[in-house]
């Protein structure tokens, strides 16, 4: 049973992954609308400072802001069923955005019969929203995400089956359509009663993690390190991001031409709506501790792989230099740390437990300080997203003192250990090959073990 939730767990981890994905794509772009808007950076650029590039960009802006808003949950419906079928992934990502319209317009027409419309003026702290139009439950990113899982399910149990006759035409793809509409009916009217107690526990749960401050950011900072090799860190971070797990804020943006205050909830999705509309903010109005896992990847990996290299044996080190500045590359330009973290999990997994508390406290620091700044994963997200903001909006050269501070620490812990230890780090192993490892040769190795 273990091993079948742990199976379960990991293939929504994956399944999730493909929205979360194409989100900080959304995050880059709103830091070039921000470039364009952002009457401080004309004093650098002053050719920008003119009708063509500040409507481009204001367009660029508002465009944006209806996915990280209105239509996030959409997004996710269609991502994680795509991530989570197993076969005709085209046919889940349709079946999945029409059954988000079933579920909504479901949802509408029975609040009607049950006399739950609001009238708009009612509807801030209501609990209600405005979806394409209808007002519906504001279920958030949850909905995407419990939708994605039952459009999924269906879709890998239905899409080969078969029928006879005359129903022949209705197998396999419109089968799981017919099923899935049914289903969206039936969850649509439940949701409606249940969601408000849900919603309770949730914001509930919000205000716990946000009131334990540092041991919060801590537990956040370990999980979504530790959680890595099982891939299951994929459910930590976009909780934060996305959902009210990572504050919820009312800001400013326009719509329709006017500028109205609308709520976002997930700390990516605070910071990228005041991007949208960067001239009117004077600081940014909440922490985005929770989106700065990449502190670790630009900075702090730097201190292990220094250790790792100053402990490897005389005759490994020219080769072990070359691979661990290559896979260090890897992780300060994209982010992509998975090469240097799987290959001390693989020789020697206290480091990797020392380097998920390491990272946790790097968090804290960060929240400490409050730092403002977002670094979701390398170098290049970093610089477009912070340097036009400005230093006062977000502190972002405090984000190099605290990365320093963080690889010493790295370093002389790492060192420490892998000498005491005497850990078999690249370049420490018996067999004359000096490699990184992968998470496949992880997955053996513990195969193997089993």
């Amino acid at each position: 049973m273990k091993e079948k939730v742990l199976k379960n767990l990991q293939t929504f981890a994956k399944g999730i992954f493909v929205p979360v994905l194409i989100l900080p794509i959304v995050g880059i772009l709103f830091a070039f609308a921000s470039i364009f808007t952002n009457s401080r950076v004309y004093n650098l650029i002053p050719f920008l400072n003119n009708g063509v590039f500040i409507n481009f960009g204001k367009i660029l802006g508002q465009s944006l802001i209806p996915i990280i808003g209105t239509y996030l949950g959409i997004l996710f419906t269609v991502g994680i069923a795509i991530g989570m079928a197993k076969k005709e992934k085209h046919y889940a990502a349709l079946v999945a955005m029409l059954s988000y319209f079933v579920f909504i317009h479901s949802m509408n027409v029975y609040m009607g019969i049950q006399n739950l419309i609001l009238p708009l003026s009612e509807l801030r702290g209501s609990g209600h929203t405005i979806m394409m139009g209808i007002q519906i439950i504001d279920m958030g990113i949850f909905l995407g995400i419990a939708l994605g899982l039952i459009v999924a399910y269906v879709h890998n149990k239905f899409i080969d089956v078969e029928l006879k006759g005359a129903l022949q035409i209705y197998g396999g793809s419109r089968l799981v359509f017919i099923v899935l509409s049914f289903t969206m009916i039936l969850l649509a009217i439940i949701s409606t009663h249940i969601w408000p107690i849900v919603q309770h526990g949730i914001n509930t749960l919000s205000i716990f993690i946000e009131s334990t401050g540092v041991f919060g950011i801590f537990t956040y900072g370990f999980l979504d390190r530790i959680l890595i090799p099982t891939g299951l860190h994929h459910l930590i971070y976009p909780t934060f991001l996305y959902t009210n797990f990572g504050g919820s804020e009312m800001v400013e943006v326009i719509q329709n031409g006017e500028k109205v205050s609308v709520l976002f909830e997930g700390a990516r999705n605070i910071y990228n709506a005041q991007l949208s509309n960067i001239d009117s903010v004077t600081r940014l109005t909440k922490s985005v501790v929770w989106d700065a896992r990449g502190i670790t990847k630009i900075f702090g990996l730097w201190g292990a792989v220094f250790a790792m290299y100053q402990t490897a044996k005389p005759e490994n080190k020219i080769k072990t230099k070359a691979i661990l500045l290559s896979a260090m590359g890897a992780s300060i330009i994209a982010g992509v740390t998975e090469p240097i973290e799987f290959s001390f999990l693989f020789t020697a997994p206290i480091l990797f437990v020392a380097h998920a508390v390491i990272a946790g406290l790097g968090m804290v620091v960060f929240s400490i300080l409050d730092i403002r700044t977002i670094i979701p994963n390398g170098v290049i997200d970093f610089l477009l997203m912070n340097i036009p903001v400005g230093i006062d909006r977000t502190s972002w050269p405090m984000v190099f003192v605290i990365g320093i501070g963080q690889a010493v620490v790295y370093y002389f812990v790492f060192r420490f250990l892998i000498t005491k230890l005497n850990l078999k780090t690249p370049g420490r192993e018996d067999e004359k090959e000096v490699k990184l490892y992968s998470k496949a040769d992880y997955k053996e190795k513990k195969e193997k073990e089993a």
